[in-house]
């Protein structure tokens, strides 16, 4: 991991902290790149793979992005039914799954692919809608929607 100066910490909290509002008070799920960025700051440096879900309102607007599981270098293990749990305590419409990638290829496994439809199919009994799953590494993204693997 990086580490990052006293000064540098600060502007990285200042920034995640402004698009954190703009995320829970604008609409701008509609931009893809936003939601990459915020992501992106969230995850790309962890030396360990983690899940992490946006639980959005019936807008897309940002209620909560949540870490929930840690893995280590190339795996984790995720739970659907704590997904679904803090999803129904938000009263969430909609989720965003993410998780880094820590060795840079922002490839999907088949583990990936498959976790994927789990968590759609479970929490679809709930009426919440799985809208993307991205896969962030400190160089690049990959969202199953765009690739149309949702």
């Amino acid at each position: 991991m990086i580490t990052y100066s006293e000064y540098e910490q600060t502007a990285i909290t200042v920034a995640l902290t402004a698009i954190q509002q703009t995320l829970v008070t604008d609409n701008v799920l509609s931009s893809v790149v936003q939601v990459e960025n915020y992501l992106k700051l969230q995850l790309a440096d962890e030396l360990d793979e983690w899940f992490g879900v946006m639980f959005l309102t019936s807008q897309h607007r940002l209620i909560r992005f949540e870490k929930l599981f840690r893995g280590t270098v190339d795996a984790s293990y995720v739970h659907i039914r704590v997904i679904a749990r803090k999803a129904l305590e938000l009263n969430a419409a909609a989720v965003i799954l993410s998780h880094n990638h820590p060795s840079g290829m922002a490839e999907p496994s088949s583990a990936d692919k498959d976790i994927t439809v789990k968590i759609k199919d479970a929490l679809k009994v709930f009426d919440i809608n799985t809208l993307d799953h991205l896969i962030i590494t400190k160089e690049d993204v990959c969202s199953f929607a765009t690739r149309g693997l949702m």
